[in-house]
């Protein structure tokens, strides 16, 4: 008992007397970045690596008690090897999270004060409407189109592949550009927030070999640019005129106007009950992509 109560009162003796405001502002700085690098990794592929980093990290610690001395070897002399590595396969998250930080409003972020809140989302039901209407429309007359819905991960990278519009949503544009024998056609529609940013823009296939056959590049595009970002994509079929909608990696097909609506809604992310309701809905039966 003697022994407990010196070790207590020793440890109360290495803690300091007082705190300064400066510990605690590193404290809070500290806290901050720790819980963006946090939220950057579970929105990027250096999630998987993470949990793959882990089960070698167990492997590891076996090795270290069971004294493989081999494989600690091998551990030690790649650990440079590695690292490099992983900065070179994150290489396009890093400078995304470098380009995202650039942007920040970091006051904001730490003090989420109530009236920064865009309470019409991320775009306008407006543009929910007349991105609805585009698509009906094409629907009926067999016009392909593919358009990409930007959420929180950036799409620059793929704007820049295409024709900048920077115009307002609206149904009349974007059946104009998807036009058959049209320069802007062929290719992606970009929208971020109520406008078109680019057109004609190039997206990643997706090389999920479980996917249809019937599939064409158009609805392997949109499922390809799901599997990398958080966007959403509306797939209209220019030999059935069937509307789909890809979505973290999955694709629903044969969507009608209103459950397009509600997908949008989802996405557009407004902070009213109605759209926690459109949340709460059963999801229907999505392909994985």
């Amino acid at each position: 008992m003697e022994q407990l109560e010196n070790l207590f009162n020793n440890t109360l003796m290495a803690v300091p007397e007082y705190v300064k405001w400066t510990d605690i502002v590193e404290i809070l700085i500290i806290s901050f970045l720790a819980y963006n690098v946090m939220v950057w990794i579970k929105n990027t592929r250096a999630w998987s690596l993470l949990k793959g980093i882990v089960v070698i990290a167990v492997f590891i610690l076996i090795a270290v008690l069971f004294r493989m001395n081999t494989i600690l070897w091998i551990a030690r002399n790649i650990t440079v090897v590695a690292v490099t590595a992983v900065i070179v396969i994150l290489q396009p998250e890093l400078r995304k999270a470098l380009e995202e930080l650039g942007r920040k409003n970091i006051l904001s972020s730490i003090i989420p004060f109530e009236n920064s809140k865009v309470e019409s989302g991320r775009f306008s039901d407006a543009t929910i409407g007349e991105i609805a209407r585009a698509c009906v429309e094409m629907s009926r007359v067999k016009t392909g189109a593919l358009i990409v819905v930007e959420q929180k991960n950036t799409l620059r990278d793929y704007e820049r592949t295409g024709i900048d519009i920077d115009a307002v949503v609206s149904s009349q544009l974007l059946i104009n550009i998807f036009e058959h024998n049209t320069p802007l056609h062929d290719g992606a529609v970009i929208i971020r927030g109520n406008r078109i940013v680019s057109a004609t823009c190039y997206l990643p296939l997706s090389d999920n070999m479980a996917l249809s056959k019937e599939l064409g590049t158009r609805h392997r595009a949109g499922i390809g640019i799901s599997e990398v970002t958080d966007s959403m994509t509306i797939i209209v079929s220019e030999e059935t005129g069937k509307i789909s909608i890809a979505y973290e990696g999955e694709m629903e097909r044969n969507v009608d106007v209103e459950r397009l609506k509600i997908s949008l809604g989802i996405v557009q992310d407004k902070p009213t009950e109605e759209k926690k309701v459109k949340r709460r809905k059963s999801k229907p039966k999505t392909e994985k992509g």
